[in-house]
């Protein structure tokens, strides 16, 4: 675990976590079926061959952040029947996490999610994951107007509807491309490694929190030690 010293995070009061492969393990693997689902979709949309549909996607991910967006923006597409689509997936591979739920109910202050994806996705993982309870509101595509994160206009729009002060707020996200714009706010970024983008590196000076994989609840338990007064 690695850390910055500003930003304490006694001060937070709003605890932001990203979905897919931060709340779970990158090793589920549901991104493999989400970008093979992607692939499909654009084959039949857009009549490529496997190779050229996953090329397309990387290449919208890199310029709009989502395949999504790309969709949208360069070929008019309604964003609805991609989404439901594309999050049909098994989540077999997700398991019920009663040390992270624990983690993150001792949290103090609101505990938001803040994805990419759907919400209908979301309240899906999050049932697997037993944490559902934890949460006072989903933050979806939907939500962003369809502008995905990294868009600084998806995180203006969030800190609004929640009225979320973002010096008082704290971002988990497994993905470090999404967290510049969060710490531009003034927000405190935590980045947990280990999903299929931890390769993306080149971000790191906007994080005060790095995370090896799997250990978010320990992390979590760990900060809870800085709020509670010796003595108590």
């Amino acid at each position: 675990m690695e850390f910055n010293p500003l930003n304490p995070l006694a001060a937070i009061d709003t605890w932001i976590f990203d979905l897919d492969n931060t709340l779970y393990p990158g090793t589920c693997e549901l991104y493999r079926e989400i970008e093979q689902r992607m692939a499909a979709f654009i084959m039949e949309e857009l009549k490529l061959d496997h190779d050229g549909a996953h090329a397309l996607r990387r290449r919208f991910l890199d310029r709009h952040g989502t395949t999504l967006r790309g969709l949208m923006l360069e070929y008019g597409l309604a964003p609805e029947r991609f989404l439901d689509y594309v999050h049909e997936i098994d989540l077999s591979a997700v398991e019920e996490d009663v040390e992270l739920g624990e983690a993150i109910a001792n949290l103090p202050g609101r505990k938001l999610i803040f994805t990419n994806g759907t919400k209908r996705h979301a309240e899906r993982v999050l049932g697997r994951l037993g944490l559902g309870a934890h949460f006072a509101a989903i933050h979806d595509i939907v939500a962003c107007a369809y502008a995905p994160k990294p868009d600084p206009a998806a995180y203006a729009a969030f800190v609004t509807k929640y009225e979320i002060d973002p010096t008082r707020a704290a971002m988990i996200e497994d993905m470090a491309r999404n967290l510049p714009p969060a710490a531009a706010l003034g927000m405190t970024t935590i980045w947990v490694k280990g999903g299929p983008h931890s390769e993306d590196d080149g971000h790191t000076e906007h994080i005060h929190f790095i995370i090896e994989p799997n250990r978010l609840a320990p992390f979590l338990r760990a900060m809870m030690g800085r709020f509670i007064p010796a003595g108590e």
